[in-house]
């Protein structure tokens, strides 16, 4: 029997080495990370808000639309998910709600974060903060709401930048003593806040490479040897792939054709590969499948 995704995140994070989980949002994406060999894989919620609306992370999507795009990122990765749920979309029982889902989603973690009802994206401004009290209360309904006791739960303050650092830091260890298993200060902009969040928090560290470059593009080695433990990459894929489409668009629309980038995109075959064509063939002969009504190329 293979190991839970939830377990499989408990012992990466037990081990030495720092966790690295590119960001995604969508199922194709997932598959290119899963192929390069990452031990985990995040799903983005600026991400999934630009996927599935076409609209900023301005606290837009609902739970049921997070969830199922967990379900999808999780299945297609086969890799521990840790998912952006938000602020739980609600009170204390929303929060049980969320993490009831995300459990049946096949996340192997999620995310809360201190903000009111509508969020912003960690790394905009205009942020509002819920009180300290209301979010240890949403920390201990989650804690209660686990029916895997594997399954993480990562407690995120954007206090740093509405309170200062010594709020964001008072409200990160009221979390951990909540029930919270990693901390997430969301927005350090200095080593200096580097350093005082790992003097103060005893629990394992999330480090959010966001695009925004807010918080530093550090290498992996420096951010594990700031006392980091998870560090995740939000949209750093949907941004290369918004360039490569804007090139592919101006050629076509330029000269007629897309003949002048093939070079530069993935073939039929690579692109159909990726989405498991081999184990559909694999599949369907064993299963009998008449031959000339097999899929191939």
């Amino acid at each position: 029997m293979s190991e839970r995704p939830t377990t499989t995140l408990r012992r990466l994070l037990a081990g030495a080495d720092i966790i690295m989980a590119p960001g995604v949002a969508d199922a194709l994406n997932a598959r290119l990370v899963a192929r390069h060999g990452f031990p985990a894989i995040y799903m983005t919620g600026a991400g999934t808000s630009a996927v599935r609306l076409g609209m900023p992370d301005i606290g837009l999507l609902t739970l049921t639309e997070m969830a199922d795009n967990a379900a999808r990122i999780a299945d297609a990765s086969g890799l521990p998910l840790i998912a952006d749920a938000d602020n739980g979309y609600g009170g204390p029982f929303n929060v049980q709600r969320t993490v009831r889902a995300y459990q049946r989603a096949g996340a192997a973690a999620l995310h809360l974060e201190d903000q009111v009802l509508p969020k912003r994206c960690g790394h905009l401004a205009g942020k509002q903060l819920i009180s300290a009290a209301e979010m240890v209360a949403k920390i201990k309904a989650a804690t209660d709401a686990r029916s895997d006791a594997d399954f993480v739960l990562i407690a995120r303050t954007d206090a740093l930048a509405v309170e200062g650092l010594n709020a964001a830091l008072d409200r990160a260890a009221a979390y951990g003593a909540a029930g919270a298993d990693v901390l997430f200060v969301e927005s350090p902009r200095t080593d200096q806040e580097l350093a005082a969040i790992k003097g103060r928090l005893a629990l394992p560290l999330l480090y959010n490479m966001a695009s925004s470059g807010k918080t530093p593009f550090l290498p992996a080695a420096q951010i594990q040897a700031l006392g980091f433990k998870i560090v995740i990459y939000p949209n750093f894929i949907i941004l290369a792939a918004i360039r490569a489409a804007e090139r592919v668009l101006t050629e076509i629309k330029q000269t007629g054709t897309p003949a002048g980038l093939r070079n530069e995109m993935a073939t039929f075959t690579e692109f159909f590969d990726l989405l498991g064509m081999p184990e559909v063939q694999r599949l369907e002969a064993r299963y009998g499948v008449p031959e000339d009504a097999r899929v191939r190329y």
